[in-house]
């Protein structure tokens, strides 16, 4: 089985919700929550945490979840800064094969979805691969022009396929993709379809309280 390492970014600033990365949701910081999935995904070998910030740096090791950190430089913690260049700097201080990179936004990954992914990663011999949410709405361009269906046959939603969307979840990455392509995706890119729910990330103050609800009726599960 190729070596396959996980990298979750957690940088120190956040304008819309501070310290939002390390914020506590449903009892736990909110990076704890993908951080779990993570660690406890048969198919992952090792864990690691890109940050910016001591703080964070001290809060993932007060989880004992043995997961390893990464500081990167300030310049690639800054709002303007690419999630691509996290993880090229990142591939020149590790050594792997393959790269799942998680966003701790999407607390409602759980280990399964990783291990699933992953198998049909293998199975399938993607180059990359990411995570989406099918979504039955129609979808049109600031043109005016329908995107994905015909107004004149408008289907109905049992017949109707829908659209799958990013839910930014996780990426899939084999090393040669970053070797060619300097970005996530490339290749033969597969998707692995993720629960309606999970399309909802923190992002702004008004997602927080959605989402901590989901998670507590997860724990409760």
């Amino acid at each position: 089985m190729p070596k396959t390492i996980a990298l979750i970014p957690l940088r120190g600033g956040s304008k819309g919700i501070p310290k939002k990365n390390v914020k506590q949701i449903a009892g736990k910081p909110l990076c704890a929550w993908v951080l779990e999935s993570a660690t406890e995904s048969k198919l992952i070998d090792e864990v690691y945490v890109s940050t910016d910030s001591n703080e964070i740096a001290q809060i993932v090791k007060a989880l004992n979840l043995g997961v390893k950190v990464l500081m990167r430089p300030s310049e690639l913690a800054t709002d303007e800064a690419t999630t691509e260049s996290v993880i090229l700097h990142f591939a020149e201080q590790t050594k792997f094969e393959v790269l799942v990179t998680i966003q701790a936004t999407s607390p409602l990954l759980r280990a399964k979805h990783l291990d699933e992914a992953l198998r049909i990663f293998f199975e399938s011999k993607f180059h990359s691969m990411l995570s989406a949410v099918r979504v039955k709405r129609f979808f049109w361009g600031d043109d005016g022009v329908p995107i994905n269906y015909n107004p004149l046959a408008r289907p109905r939603r049992q017949d109707f396929a829908g659209s799958l969307i990013e839910n930014g979840a996780f990426y899939i990455t084999h090393i040669s993709v970053l070797n060619e392509y300097q970005c996530r995706l490339g290749g033969d890119i597969g998707i692995y379809e993720m629960p309606e729910e999970t399309l909802l990330e923190i992002d702004e103050p008004c997602d927080w309280a959605v989402v901590e609800k989901l998670l507590r009726k997860v724990s409760d599960q």
